[in-house]
């Protein structure tokens, strides 16, 4: 399951905090489907990549109660948090910056611990993608890019794509080879 973290709603559309959102779109339009069904909270398209199964998900229960729609799909799908790639907004990462990581604490971002919180578990791989830090934090996540970061941002979305794709094919050292480098 590649879970895409944002805010469900036109005026949250290509905001800071939404580009989780951003990536399972690309996804999605790379693979020509759409992540339009409705279920357990949060919109999904099942599809193959590569052979493998996956479900592309963006939750619909806004950021900070991401972990309802991860755990009841999870549980649906008989998942484990291992094989759970989740793809969040970043502050404490430089604009256009890109980290992946197998596991880790929420570091301050309530769509991690909304997740942590509900599965239990920290264990899941992730790849942060960084907006920097700029004046009140939630004007700054709500707010959109300028054309220059933007610009910065589309260009780390593919390279965020490529990373979930070559996670399922090879498995996370390898995606984390691939994103980090």
């Amino acid at each position: 399951m590649i879970v895409g973290l944002g805010n469900p709603g036109p005026q949250y559309a290509r905001t800071r905090h939404n580009v989780g959102f951003e990536v399972i779109d690309l996804l999605a339009d790379r693979h020509k489907v759409k992540v339009n069904l409705g279920r357990k909270q949060a919109l999904i398209v099942e599809l193959e990549i590569f052979g493998v199964g996956v479900a592309l998900v963006k939750p619909l229960t806004f950021m900070n109660l991401s972990g309802r729609a991860v755990k009841d799909l999870a549980a649906g799908y008989g998942i484990k948090p291992e094989d759970i790639l989740v793809i969040t907004d970043d502050l404490d990462l430089s604009t256009g910056v890109i980290k992946m990581k197998p596991k880790g604490s929420s570091g301050g971002h309530n769509g991690h611990k909304s997740i942590i919180a509900s599965l239990g578990s920290e264990e899941y791989p992730r790849i942060k993608i960084g907006i920097g830090k700029a004046g009140e934090t939630i004007d700054h996540v709500l707010g959109r890019f300028d054309p220059e970061d933007r610009a910065a941002i589309d260009r780390v979305l593919v390279v965020a794509a490529d990373g979930a794709e070559a996670w399922v094919a090879d498995g996370t050292e390898r995606a984390m080879n691939r994103v980090n480098s």
